[in-house]
């Protein structure tokens, strides 16, 4: 059996243990974009979603999944943003002590949100892949444990419910759009659609500054990518050696996009003018890679709106930049 059938198996059964713990959240018709598109296009708007995100979905799941000597002990994540929030949010609901590890350069006003959810937060490494490492090592020396972005089979297990409630309501969808950081969304996704609509079509998106995943995939090995700066910081970093993460987007995505700047914040931007939604970076890189895709006319297709994370700061630097 493949390491995609077991995830698949397990999604489902995230979704029933998820229920009525998350936001089933809405699909929404996007008239702006199936113009643009010539497609039917939907927006499926994680950015509603407890803490902001998708990542709610994976850091619960992975909390309840812990025996309760586990949550006793408590646990450590690293991340740049939203999935330490997620964690910490989950964390102090079940009131399991939480230790989270983010970059030197985290957006301080993310930090102070994962702080303010009740979690200890201490800074190390320059990029999120040293920030896991030492984070890993420290839950293993305390005997915690270690909860990852995207590499642990529960985390992508509850992210991959985005699917069941996408296929529920919208079996007949074609083409789905998903951005890509570690591929744990995408992943357990993919995974989870696979199984009884193949059919369907998966796009990873990328920005070009930071496409660590697609890369690897394109060499066939997990291998460092240097990684710029991005709007799309919550995709941004390299991939853990071992990802799990890293067979399913070789095997189950069907295509990857990476996306320059200027289409990341153009998109960012006519969410916000033509579906009055304030989303953050990932998003829009998704929202991008639907618009420019030539060969999506006629079509059935959903973006997954991952989050809405937007740093005020970087908020203002856009709309001052459009003005």
């Amino acid at each position: 059996m493949h390491a995609a059938d077991g995830i698949a198996a397990a999604v489902g059964a995230a979704a029933e243990r998820l229920r009525g713990r998350v936001v089933a959240t809405p699909l929404v018709a996007s008239p702006w974009l199936s113009a643009a598109t010539g497609a039917e296009v939907r927006l499926k708007l994680e950015n509603v979603q407890r803490t902001g995100s998708f990542k709610w979905r994976g850091a619960l799941h992975a909390l309840l999944a812990l025996p309760p000597e586990a949550r006793q002990r408590g646990v450590v994540a690293a991340s740049s943003g939203n999935h330490g929030l997620a964690v910490a949010t989950a964390a102090a609901t079940l009131g399991v002590p939480a230790r989270v590890f983010v970059p030197l350069a985290a957006d301080p006003a993310k930090v102070e949100a994962i702080a303010a959810a009740g979690a200890s937060v201490e800074r190390h490494g320059d990029d999120c892949v040293h920030t896991e490492a030492h984070a890993r090592a420290t839950a293993a020396a305390t005997g915690r444990r270690y909860v990852s972005p995207y590499n642990d089979p529960d985390v992508v297990a509850g992210q991959g419910t985005v699917a069941c409630e996408l296929l529920a309501e919208w079996p007949d969808v074609e083409v789905v759009y998903v951005a890509l950081g570690g591929g744990g969304l995408l992943g357990g996704m993919a995974a989870y659609a696979k199984v009884d609509h193949p059919r369907v079509e998966f796009v990873a998106a990328s920005p070009q500054q930071s496409a660590a995943m697609a890369e690897c995939v394109r060499q066939g090995r997990i291998v460092e990518v240097p990684c710029g700066p991005t709007l799309s910081d919550s995709t941004a970093g390299g991939v853990e050696p071992d990802a799990i993460t890293f067979p399913l987007c070789q095997r189950l995505v069907d295509r990857f996009v990476d996306v320059d700047e200027p289409a990341i914040a153009s998109a960012w931007r006519a969410m916000l003018a033509r579906e009055h939604l304030l989303v953050e970076g990932a998003a829009a890189v998704a929202v991008a890679a639907c618009r420019q895709d030539a060969a999506l006319a006629g079509r059935r297709a959903a973006v997954v709106v991952c989050g809405a994370n937007m740093p005020l700061a970087v908020v203002r630097r856009l709309l001052a930049a459009d003005g």
